[in-house]
């Protein structure tokens, strides 16, 4: 199947209209392309959604019409939804859908939504008000949709499986990309075509491949440098399968290892091993991020991991749950999404890291799924250091 089925999308729209309830909402205005996509399987780049009690209405102009109706009359279409053309800008459309639907408290995603597009919605709602009504209240909200995309459904879950096992053979192909002369530019080349060839979309960020003093850089970018005796090599790729994200990081050296990589690679790899082992449901996600610094910090690698633990995995590559430090108000920092207790169903990375400037650094990235009494791994490649002879 490659897309939900109206089933999977009616039981999402439920569950984000259970939290309009909880947050007293009439209705809620969509306009992250993602969470437009999770409700609706619209992969338009320009759309907005409205999710009210009974209906929904999916707004956009005519380059997505034709493929809109198609897809709202297909089986994998959302129900009970009906199209809204936008003739000459969306603000006056959406106005005047806001005011004929009587709706009176009304959503929207305040960190997706700028200022200017929001004073243009509510001049909009102000000209379409006619006999002297009210103004329908747009009211920020956060995190509405993405706290439903947190927990993966049976669509997702066995998208993502299937994404995760495809990762690990093109890790396996990836593993003897590395060799001497090869410039970093040229392998990320060849990783991002075999992601395509074994079925990717397309890669799901940017390839890093990065040798020698710059694999101490975390978010390095390809370069001309050639890759020489005695490098460390990081390699972090991921890909996108039917829309979902998977990530996945590995360290090689050219030539036998040097102390340097031996020792950080080991305590990069214990640490990972003791955020795995915390993995549960019921689990903070902070307490991920704290089993893995405490190793590193053990080693006096604790100033050489300056990133979070993990990443939520989904539509998007990142989103919820952030695996990151905890905060000492933890309940604030739920509420926010840097923390969060894990439950069943939930997708992430786990990568711990350790970088020294001018020596090199190690990160080992696997995906991983919480399940009821744990973890499963999605990906599954040798974690060992990679040597090439």
């Amino acid at each position: 199947m490659e897309q939900p089925s109206s089933q999977h999308l009616w039981r999402r729209l439920e569950r984000v209209r259970r939290r309009l309830d909880e947050e007293n909402l009439d209705a809620l205005l969509v306009t992250h392309g993602p969470n437009i996509r999770y409700l609706t399987n619209f992969q338009g780049t320009s759309a907005s959604l409205l999710v009210s009690g009974n209906v929904c209405y999916l707004v956009t102009d005519g380059r997505y019409l034709t493929a809109a109706r198609e897809l709202i009359e297909s089986i994998h279409g959302p129900r009970q939804t009906e199209l809204v053309s936008v003739i000459h800008k969306y603000e006056e459309t959406l106005g005047s859908l806001l005011v004929s639907s009587n709706v009176v408290r009304v959503g929207f995603e305040a960190a997706r939504m700028t200022v200017r597009t929001h004073s243009s919605l509510s001049a909009a709602l102000e000209q379409a008000l006619t006999g002297g009504r009210a103004v329908p209240a747009l009211v920020p909200t956060t995190r509405v949709v993405e706290q439903v995309r947190i927990l993966k459904d049976d669509y997702e879950l066995a998208t993502l499986r299937a994404a995760g096992r495809i990762l690990t053979t093109v890790a396996s192909n990836v593993r003897r990309t590395i060799r001497r002369g090869r410039q970093e530019r040229e392998v990320a080349a060849e990783i991002d075509a075999t992601l395509r060839k074994a079925g990717f979309e397309r890669p799901a960020f940017d390839t890093i491949v990065a040798s020698g003093p710059n694999s101490a850089l975390p978010h390095a970018q390809p370069t001309d440098r050639a890759l020489v005796e005695g490098d460390i090599v990081l390699l972090d790729f991921g890909g996108v399968f039917r829309g979902y994200c998977v990530d996945l990081s590995r360290v090689a050296t050219i030539g036998p290892p040097s102390e340097t990589a031996c020792r950080l690679h080991a305590a990069v790899a214990d640490a990972q091993r003791a955020a795995l082992a915390t993995i549960r449901p019921g689990a903070w996600a902070s307490d991920v991020d704290s089993a893995a610094r405490r190793v590193l910090e053990e080693n006096g690698l604790g100033k050489a991991f300056g990133h979070g633990t993990g990443h939520g995995l989904g539509l998007e590559i990142h989103e919820e749950p952030r695996i990151g430090r905890r905060e000492t108000d933890r309940e604030h920092a739920a509420a926010l999404g840097s923390d969060g207790l894990l439950s069943s169903g939930m997708v992430f990375t786990v990568e711990p890291g350790a970088y020294e400037p001018d020596c090199g650094g190690v990160r080992i990235e696997d995906d991983v799924l919480v399940t009821d009494d744990g973890y499963e791994l999605l990906t599954d490649v040798g974690r060992e250091l990679w040597v090439q002879l």
